[in-house]
C-alpha cells in the first residue's frame, strides 16, 4: 500500500521525538535546579527512592541531565513489555562507574519518573502546569492534536514513533510529545524573556564533553565555545526535528520534520542535518551583524 500524500499546513503538529526532552522534562528540571529546589549533585534516590539499579548510591542528577550517568540502557525484550513491566525494568537498570558521555533516553525517562514522585502527578499534568500553560503552548502534549503530520506511513497518524513512548505513554520523560511551529516559537520566546536561563550558557558536565543542563551546546567552527554570544543550545530528535536557541542574540531555529516517513537513513540524515545546522548558524550570524 502506498502512503497517502497530504499537503502540509503551517498549524500541523509533529512528533518531536527527543526534542521532547528539552520541551518537557528538561525545562521543568532546569527551573527546579536554577531555583535551588533540586541539587545537581544530589543522588537520584534522594528524590526518587524507587530506583534500585546497581550504582544507585552514586548516580546523580548532574550525570542524568548531562548524559554521563554510565547507565546501561539495554532491556531484554523491551518492546514486548507492558507498562508496569517496562517501568520496573527501568527502575533496575545498572549505572557503571564509567561516567563518560553516552546519550541515552533512559536518563530522561528516570528523570520523568522522579518528577512524578516529587509532584505526585502524571508527567503529562506536570508539563501542562509547569511549561505548556505558562509558555502558552496550547497544541503541545502526549496526545496528538487533530492536525498532525503522520510520522511514518506504516503508523496510524498521531501514533508516536518511539517504541518506549508507545508503552510508557504520558509518563515518558524522553520522547512522545507532539507540537506545532507556533508553540515552539512561544517556547523559545519564553526562554528569551527569562534571564535565569542565561545560566545555561556554561558547561555542567564533569567530563571532556561540553553539555548544559538537558541541552547540548553547539560546537564547531560556527559556535566558539569560549564566546557565549556565539553559543547555541541545541537538541535534536530521531524523527528529524531540532530546536536551536541563542540566548544572547535571542535567535531561534525550529526545524520540524518526519524524515522517517518513507525510510530511515539515519547516518545520511545526520550528515545532512549537521550541514543544515551550520548553515542556519552562519545565516543567523549574517543577520545579526547587519
Amino acid at each position: 500500500m502506498k502512503p497517502e500524500i497530504v499537503s502540509l499546513k503551517p498549524d500541523m503538529a509533529y512528533d518531536l521525538a527527543s526534542v521532547s526532552k528539552v520541551v518537557g522534562t528538561g525545562t521543568v528540571l532546569i527551573d527546579l535546579i536554577l531555583s535551588g529546589q533540586v541539587a545537581l549533585d544530589a543522588l537520584l534516590t534522594d528524590y526518587y527512592p524507587e530506583f534500585e539499579g546497581q550504582g544507585a548510591e552514586s548516580l546523580t542528577i548532574r550525570q542524568l541531565v548531562t548524559h554521563t550517568s554510565g547507565i546501561n540502557p539495554f532491556i531484554k525484550n523491551r518492546n514486548d513489555l507492558s507498562y508496569s513491566e517496562l517501568r520496573a525494568a527501568l527502575n533496575r537498570v545498572d549505572a557503571s562507574l564509567d561516567k563518560v558521555f553516552h546519550y541515552s533516553d533512559v536518563n530522561f525517562i528516570l528523570l520523568g519518573f522522579m518528577l512524578e514522585a516529587m509532584y505526585h502527578k502524571d508527567l503529562s499534568a506536570i508539563l501542562q502546569d509547569q511549561v505548556f500553560k505558562p509558555f502558552n503552548m496550547t497544541h503541545t502534549g502526549f496526545i496528538a492534536p487533530e492536525h498532525t503530520v503522520s510520522t511514518a506511513w506504516e503508523l496510524p497518524k498521531g501514533v508516536v514513533h518511539d517504541p518506549k513512548a508507545r508503552v510508557l505513554g504520558n509518563h515518558t520523560g524522553s520522547a512522545g510529545l507532539f507540537s506545532t511551529l507556533d508553540d515552539l516559537v512561544n517556547f523559545s520566546q519564553a526562554y528569551f524573556e527569562d534571564d535565569r536561563y542565561l545560566a545555561l550558557l556554561k558547561d555542567y558536565s564533569l567530563t571532556q564533553d561540553m553539555r548544559s543542563i538537558s541541552w547540548d551546546i553547539l560546537k564547531g567552527d560556527e559556535a566558539n565555545k569560549r564566546d557565549v554570544t556565539s553559543q547555541w543550545l541545541l537538541h535534536t530528535g530521531y524523527t528529524g526535528t531540532f530546536v536551536m536557541i541563542n540566548l544572547k542574540t535571542q535567535q531561534a531555529v525550529i526545524f520540524l520534520s518526519n524524515r522517517v516517513h518513507l525510510k530511515d537513513d539515519r547516518p545520511g540524515w545526520i550528515t545532512d542535518r549537521n550541514l543544515l545546522i551550520n548553515s542556519f548558524v552562519k545565516a543567523m550570524q549574517i543577520l545579526e551583524n547587519r
